[in-house]
């Protein structure tokens, strides 16, 4: 475990992905100091994807040298499925040259320091919960909505990680048994009915069914069904389109259920939703909050808040920061 780091120390924070590495010199505020980018090869082998996380970490030093001899910690943010007792990557989609590969091990042999590894929304809910929209709470629930759903719990200031360390996939809790086809191989997860990916694709069909009701829609899409992205349908709703308008109408309701029933198992003292389509349905929120009367046991839901994220593009950065905190481990 990691050392308590203070306002003084820094940390590095490395956020992996399917095409880039994003890498970051944080303080003990959260404050993201120095970063940098490069491109990942994740269709290499396994040595490959290491020199990628590696060239970010040292592209970090070329800009900051006087940091080289003070980083102590390294936390890395990287596709599931994960373990995040031994960090080691076991078998991510969408980074193929990993196949029980121990992270890391592999980048604490290049560095001296303790090397932490954990999925991209539990670090990032962790990163919010000491530094961002959940400082001052407990007990948080960090969803990052985007191309998927991914989610983060905190319980007690601690990542909830399960048994083997893979709890928390709330955006594969299923609320429809007739539900679309998820990636995952269930039926109606919150992911295929609310992500970004699934706004975008209900538009489509509603298109597809009556395009001319979605004349507005269209337009933007230039005239191209299949070129329809999520924050098309909520620019068009901005404008009043009642197509859009009605296609974030259920998106709003399968979040409200779902929702509904995180307040039921966890009540937590927080609700942080980031991520792209996150911030697309930041309007909303007291809406989504509204709806939950209908799906939830708890009387006192609506004392529960739903705010935005604090960390954007760069929550993964700061995830991995936060990881090297002490209190974070298993």
């Amino acid at each position: 475990m990691c050392a308590k780091i203070s306002s003084l120390d820094r940390v590095i924070g490395v956020d992996v992905g399917g095409t880039k590495v994003a890498a970051g010199i944080v303080d003990g505020q959260g404050k993201i100091v120095t970063q940098t980018r490069a491109s990942m090869n994740c269709r290499g082998s396994a040595q490959d994807g290491l020199a990628s996380v590696l060239s970010a970490i040292e592209a970090l030093f070329v800009q900051d040298a006087a940091s080289r001899k003070k980083i102590h910690c390294i936390g890395i943010c990287a596709p599931g499925p994960l373990d995040p007792r031994t960090g080691v990557i076991i078998n991510p989609p969408n980074v193929p040259c990993w196949r029980d590969f121990p992270l890391a091990d592999e980048v604490a042999k290049h560095h001296s320091s303790h090397v932490k590894v954990d999925n991209d929304a539990n670090a990032g809910g962790l990163a919010e919960y000491l530094w961002g929209a959940g400082r001052g709470f407990r007990n948080v629930f960090f969803a990052t909505i985007g191309t998927g759903i991914g989610t983060g719990i905190i319980l007690d200031g601690k990542i909830l990680h399960g048994r083997t360390g893979s709890a928390a996939e709330g955006g594969h809790v299923s609320i429809d048994l007739n539900g679309p086809l998820c990636n995952c191989g269930k039926k109606g997860c919150i992911e295929v009915l609310a992500s970004g990916t699934a706004i975008a694709r209900r538009a489509q069909e509603k298109l597809a069914e009556s395009p001319q009701r979605g004349v507005r829609l269209l337009e933007l899409a230039g005239g191209d069904v299949t070129s329809v992205r999520s924050e098309m349908v909520a620019k068009a709703a901005e404008a009043g389109d009642p197509f859009s308008l009605e296609v974030l109408d259920q998106t709003l309701e399968y979040l409200a259920v779902w929702l509904g029933n995180v307040v039921d198992l966890l009540e937590p003292e927080v609700i942080i939703l980031g991520g792209g389509a996150g911030q697309m349905l930041r309007p909303y929120f007291h809406e989504i909050q509204k709806r939950m009367n209908r799906w939830c046991v708890n009387s006192r839901y609506q004392e529960i808040p739903i705010v935005p994220a604090h960390y954007g593009e760069n929550a993964g950065i700061a995830g991995g920061a936060a990881l090297c905190l002490s209190g974070s481990s298993l």
